[in-house]
């Protein structure tokens, strides 16, 4: 039976949400801290009130989830699983669902990120996540992450070469065997190849901070506002090809030049999670950090749409996005 990957503007069941608890991995227990204090907010900025889908955050350990709860303002679901990270995106289970409305999960291979990051708990967080629900779930040899791809619901996906095709993966594989392999497991139709992610991202390129969808056919990338930015060539040719590949594409801003210690770092308003009541725009202090949720806005009529502060989050590589994996609602609902 066809298989399809809703789309993110799709109504969600409950989101899933990884919580920061190494001190080593995000720079020391300042910044932990901060990181820690940010994902709750986006946690409670998701129920909205209530009026939000279920929120399911996944800690480490008690300790973490005792920390979890100090910080917590809304009826969040605190799930202890043994994490090494909190890029559940990328190491969670992938919904789908069948032309019966049917619900599955898909849990691929995960190597770190080509083998920069290994950690232990994220090898198989996506099985033991999977267990924990009532969902058959199927096991696919390809080494993938979520992040890499984005879906408009129709069999449309975006990604970039950067990433997979990029060698640290699955080497014997070229696009046409990668589109084989997604079509079966995620219900791939048609793929959009960017070229390269953004300067300094150590996914290698995932396409969640470069490009994402916000309608069918409709795809959002950034565009640069100043000399100094670091990614207006990777901007310029993201827009080339979408264009080329019959999309419309919607302009969004870029957060420019952001720095840490003197290197680039891929800030991203890309980033942003769609949930049922909101959705939830990184920023980072910077001057377009209010004209990206102006422009989400049009796409999300009936959502409202918020920034909130991710620079610690930043920090430890990536921002809302990654940090979450969705569960789509049974379609009787």
């Amino acid at each position: 039976m066809t298989i399809r990957m809703p789309a993110e503007w799709e109504p969600h069941e409950w989101l899933w949400i990884g919580f920061p608890w190494n001190a080593d991995e995000w720079g020391g227990a300042e910044t932990l801290a901060r990181a820690q204090a940010q994902l709750c907010a986006f946690a409670d900025a998701v129920r909205a009130g209530g009026k939000g889908e279920e929120v399911r955050l996944v800690c480490n350990d008690g300790a973490s989830a005792a920390q979890a709860s100090i910080l917590l303002t809304s009826d969040v679901k605190i799930v202890i699983e043994p994490i090494g990270d909190v890029w559940l995106r990328d190491t969670g289970p992938i919904a789908v669902v069948d032309g019966a409305g049917n619900r599955s999960l898909t849990d691929f291979r995960f190597n770190g990120w080509g083998g920069k990051y290994e950690m232990p708990g994220d090898e198989d967080i996506g099985a033991r996540l999977a267990a924990g629900t009532p969902l058959p779930c199927r096991s696919v040899p390809l080494i993938f992450e979520g992040g890499a791809v984005d879906s408009d619901g129709t069999g449309l996906f975006v990604t970039t070469e950067d990433c997979l095709l990029n060698p640290n993966r699955n080497p014997g594989l070229d696009r046409r065997q990668i589109e084989t392999l997604l079509a079966g497991s995620l219900g791939l139709t048609d793929m959009l190849w960017l070229g390269d992610g953004l300067v300094n991202d150590h996914t290698d390129g995932h396409v969640d901070n470069l490009a994402r969808f916000v309608a069918p056919g409709v795809i959002a990338i950034p565009e640069a506002s100043t000399d100094d930015d670091p990614n207006a060539a990777i901007y310029a040719d993201a827009c080339e090809r979408a264009k080329a590949h019959g999309l419309t594409v919607a302009p969004m801003p870029s957060p420019g030049r952001v720095e840490a210690d003197g290197a680039v770092i891929p800030a991203s308003y890309m980033n942003f999670l769609i949930g049922n009541a909101a959705v939830i725009v990184p920023a980072y202090g910077r001057p377009n950090d209010a004209a990206a949720v102006e422009a989400l806005r049009p796409f999300f009529l009936g959502r409202e749409v918020v920034a909130l502060p991710s620079d610690a989050i930043l920090a430890g590589g990536g921002s809302f996005h990654c940090t979450s994996q969705q569960m789509p609602a049974p379609t009787d609902r």
